[in-house]
């Protein structure tokens, strides 16, 4: 069997693809989400599926020790749990804020805490944070998701810096648009329906789809240890921005 990979927000979207990518290299798999049923129906051998708030660091910590007591040491963490509300900053209210801040930024830190020293003793391993386009450049109705995906960038670099010594990787994932639930988030609905406008003008089939990026972290995991491939920033062919 192979090493183990522990992916959260894996009930759907780029998290379960993922996961289905990973699982059929062979990997045991450690899915996080909220959404359990989500991931025991994907129905992946050498899986365990555990219903965690990746925000409660005592039930995330919990969660991964039982994996790794069950498939051996985590080698590889997909930081994926995120949420996208996208509001003007005049109106969108301070909760949702929040939530944004506790989930894209504390509930990665809490990942990376758990499995760094680790890795860092065996001198092998890999952790993958997905950020966002919106981590590279700004835009309006983004003040905040934006402000948590720079963290993301700049979070993964400097781990890689530290981490490189170690012989330990960190790779961001910084995808444009994908077609996934991850805008039903919004609240605003304007907002919602100029993005969705934006998507159909590209072309809903011309988007990212979740195993696009599935694909590009699994090439970047089975690279020798020697080869960290730093930063994918990847988007559809026709979108501008």
């Amino acid at each position: 069997m192979k090493k183990l990979v522990a992916i959260t927000g894996a009930s759907s979207g780029i998290g379960a693809a993922t996961a289905q990518k990973f699982s059929a290299a062979g990997h045991p798999l450690l899915l996080i989400a909220r959404r359990v049923e989500k991931m025991e129906a994907l129905r992946l051998p050498n899986c365990l599926c555990k219903k965690v708030d990746v925000t409660n660091k005592n039930e995330l910590y919990k969660a991964l020790e039982e994996g790794e007591a069950l498939y051996g040491p985590i080698d590889c963490l997909v930081n994926n749990a995120g949420v996208m509300l996208l509001g003007d900053s005049s109106t969108q209210e301070v909760d949702e804020w929040e939530q944004m801040i506790d989930i894209n930024i504390k509930g990665l830190l809490y990942g990376i805490k758990y499995v760094v020293k680790g890795m860092k003793e065996r001198n092998t391993g890999t952790i993958f944070n997905i950020g966002s386009t919106a981590g590279r450049k700004t835009s309006k109705t983004r003040m905040v998701y934006g402000g948590t995906k720079f963290a993301v960038h700049a979070i993964s670099e400097i781990l890689r810096e530290e981490l490189a010594s170690s012989n330990v990787r960190s790779t961001i994932i910084a995808p444009g648009i994908v077609e996934t639930e991850l805008l039903s988030h919004t609240t605003d609905t304007t907002i919602k329906t100029n993005y969705q406008n934006n998507k159909e003008r590209i072309g809903l089939e011309e988007l990212l789809h979740s195993e696009d990026i599935a694909n590009m972290m699994l090439f970047a995991y089975e690279q020798p240890q020697r080869v960290c491939i730093r930063e994918i920033l990847l988007a559809p062919t026709k979108q501008e921005l």
